[in-house]
């Protein structure tokens, strides 16, 4: 059956994806299984998405409840999940007001929107530019991919869309160079995931901050990847206590099942009045509810603690290998979204892994990104290491 599979998905699913060859059938908590019964501790959790790990019950028993309920209707009409929701993401962040809408990509769109038409709105129209970082990822629509600073993602579709422009991460001058009357809002990422696990260096966001508020742009926080818990904060921003006007959030928000929120303060959320923005499927009954079972979760005594207890944990694991290992450099980022700087590319390590029952990533091409369910324990975590010692010698 797996061979049959994997045939028919080749023949049939457009190729957009080089996929590693397990059919995965099954998973609980922190392990999958295949459809040969091979079992696998996952390291990977759908790229920072299963942070509950998989079928958590609270996650099953919230959506199967409200699937016996609701399923759908349109955003013509109130539903109660997705207004709990939005409530819960309200009260636990910066922000005013909340559009859902079904992914990461989805989200920055409507950011990106959002502050050209705040600024419309002001009677600003050329303001429009957003700046964003050299290495960043914001999503692939035209826009979002228009906004990544990463030339391997846009190949191939140029012309991208104009009013985007792109300055090293981690280099103010570099950003107060870039800053013009014409700059809307400066995009970044708290800690760059797809850009190889780059943390900011101390007092970096903050400055971020200043130069807005002192040309006047607008601050987007993209916490597609960082944001609930993965940081060990619920948000990334909460480390630096920099806040931004707008963020977004998407992956581990309904531990799956597809979601993108875009959060934002009253003063700049205005400008989305009726019909200014949409979303068929954005915030549905079933989805919101399971939302709602992860915040719920996230945020329960001693969960964000225990997130950065074992990341600390990780860490230091991982720094043993740094000192063991001539090819293994250094160790990157904070909470459970933590990399391996290598001297040597890092995908022959991932096949390997994958061999002896361990799904991790590469990024950057020398760069192992771990980004486990936030449940992973010590034991996991030491055999992961102790196969990753192995590969490494």
């Amino acid at each position: 059956m797996t061979q049959q599979i994997r045939e028919r998905a080749d023949r049939y699913i457009a190729r957009t994806y080089t996929r590693f060859p397990p059919v995965m059938e099954r998973g609980s908590g922190c392990r999958l299984w295949d459809t040969e019964g091979r079992q696998y501790t996952d390291f990977v959790a759908g790229i920072a998405v299963c942070s509950l790990g998989h079928a958590h019950p609270a996650v099953t028993a919230a959506l199967t409840e409200q699937a016996q309920r609701l399923l759908h209707v349109s955003n013509l009409y109130y539903t109660i999940p997705q207004t709990e929701l939005a409530q819960r993401l309200v009260a636990e962040s910066f922000a005013d007001r909340v559009f859902f809408g079904n992914s990461g990509a989805e989200a920055n769109e409507a950011a990106i929107k959002l502050a050209r038409k705040y600024f419309k709105d002001a009677g600003a129209p050329d303001r429009y530019r957003v700046i964003s970082m050299a290495q960043s990822f914001h999503g692939r629509t035209m826009a979002t991919l228009s906004a990544t600073g990463q030339e391997k993602v846009r190949k191939g579709f140029d012309p991208v869309l104009p009013g985007f422009s792109f300055v090293p991460f981690n280099d103010l001058p570099a950003l107060e160079a870039a800053m013009s009357d014409d700059v809307a809002a400066v995009m970044v990422e708290p800690v760059q995931g797809e850009g190889g696990v780059v943390c900011p260096d101390a007092g970096y966001l903050k400055g971020v901050r200043e130069l807005c508020d002192r040309h006047g742009a607008l601050l987007i926080f993209d916490e597609i990847q960082t944001g609930m818990g993965r940081t060990g904060r619920l948000f990334a921003y909460q480390h630096s206590a920099v806040t931004p006007d707008i963020m977004t959030l998407a992956k581990a928000l309904a531990n799956g099942l597809p979601i993108g929120a875009m959060l934002a303060r009253e003063s700049v959320a205005e400008a989305f009045g009726a019909g200014a923005h949409a979303s068929t499927f954005g915030g549905t009954p079933v989805v919101t509810a399971a939302a709602l079972a992860v915040v719920d979760t996230l945020t329960g005594e001693g969960f964000l603690e225990g997130v950065r207890r074992r990341s600390a944990y990780f860490r230091q694991k991982l720094d043993w290998l740094v000192d063991r290992h001539e090819t293994a450099v250094a160790v990157r980022g904070i909470g459970l979204l933590l990399g391996l700087e290598l001297t040597e590319a890092g995908g022959p390590i991932v096949l390997r892994c994958l061999e002896k029952g361990f799904l991790i990533n590469c990024v950057q091409d020398t760069i192992l990104r771990f980004v486990p369910p936030l449940i992973v324990s010590e034991p996991e975590i030491d055999a992961l290491v102790g196969v990753l010692d192995e590969e490494l010698d």
